[in-house]
């Protein structure tokens, strides 16, 4: 297999793996666990993996004084995005859920606006009028009813974190960690919060079947450890933007699983408000990958000169 075709299975594997959260949670979720206990062992599971990772790779689990308080902030915010994810499970379809959560590129373009005046393109605005029109159309089933208004509330939340922490990480604080002990320590700082949670919000509980141990095991392997080091690899092969574009397959995998696995059924408006959605986002992540093609086959047709009315034979 030659290296590009190997780095795009590796981005489809990523993307698809992540979007098998749902796949896993929900049958905690009928088991009686609830999201703190679901999210404790799933951080908990994860971060040894990580760590055996990091130490095979020879990698270093040092970092400077700075570096630890940007991570623990961090962290907080990866916490905050699972807490509120996996919460709106509990009040929407989660294939609905991962499609709404998926707009975060765009929030990273207006925070990076925003906040650091970077120029918003054209494109870019477009691409937000797109997709919240796609929002729209999800915001309603097929009959017309209303979504729980409290669990888009939870996924635009958890989109905003992963925003925050999207651009939080590419700050120079930690330009000279590796990838993988930035993704260790954010795991770990982030298990903190569930730790305080389970402490004294709620009560830890226990899986009491075994094929629950398993649902918890799987979420550390393929949302978390298979994901992370199938997009490193993709990044390394067909660079970022490519891989970006291919986190589209995060939705479909969980509309996928929702309506095979666990009975969900969508409408015609909510097909077209996923459609809608992951296209305006592409749109966004692409940029430029996209712009060229269409501009190159613009030039493939150039313009006939107009004919003059004194002219006209």
């Amino acid at each position: 297999m030659n290296p590009k075709a190997k780095g795009y299975l590796l981005g489809a594997v990523a993307a698809a793996s992540y979007g098998m959260n749902p796949l896993f949670a929900l049958p905690l979720y009928e088991a009686g666990m609830d999201t703190d206990s679901v999210l404790f062992f799933r951080y908990l599971f994860a971060i040894p993996l990580l760590g055996i990772m990091l130490r095979a790779r020879g990698r270093s689990f040092r970092v400077g004084r700075r570096g630890a308080l940007t991570l623990l902030a961090l962290g907080w915010l990866v916490a905050l995005s699972s807490l509120t994810l996996f919460l709106s499970y509990r009040h929407m379809d989660a294939g609905i859920a991962s499609t709404l959560l998926f707009v975060y590129p765009i929030l990273v373009a207006l925070i990076m606006a925003l906040v650091y005046r970077e120029r918003v393109p054209l494109r870019t605005v477009l691409c937000i009028v797109l997709a919240t029109g796609g929002i729209g159309l999800l915001c309603r089933s097929g009959d017309g009813v209303l979504l729980s208004v409290k669990g888009m509330l939870l996924v635009f939340a958890s989109s905003l974190s992963y925003a925050l922490y999207i651009v939080g990480v590419n700050r120079p604080a930690l330009k000279d960690t590796p990838t993988l002990a930035i993704t260790f320590y954010v795991l770990l700082f982030g298990l903190a919060l569930f730790v305080f949670r389970t402490g004294c919000c709620t009560q830890l509980v226990l899986p009491d079947r075994w094929y629950l141990w398993g649902c918890l095991l799987a979420l550390a392997v393929f949302p978390t450890a298979v994901s992370f080091l199938c997009t490193t690899g993709a990044i390394q092969y067909i660079g970022s933007t490519p891989t970006a574009i291919l986190g589209a397959l995060e939705p479909v995998t969980a509309v996928f699983f929702g309506i095979t696995v666990f009975g969900e059924t969508l409408s015609a408006r909510e097909v077209a408000g996923l459609v809608t959605v992951i296209l305006a986002v592409t749109f966004v992540i692409a940029g430029d990958s996209v712009t060229a093609p269409l501009v190159r086959f613009r030039k493939l047709f150039p313009r006939l000169p107009l004919r003059r009315a004194g002219r006209r034979a």
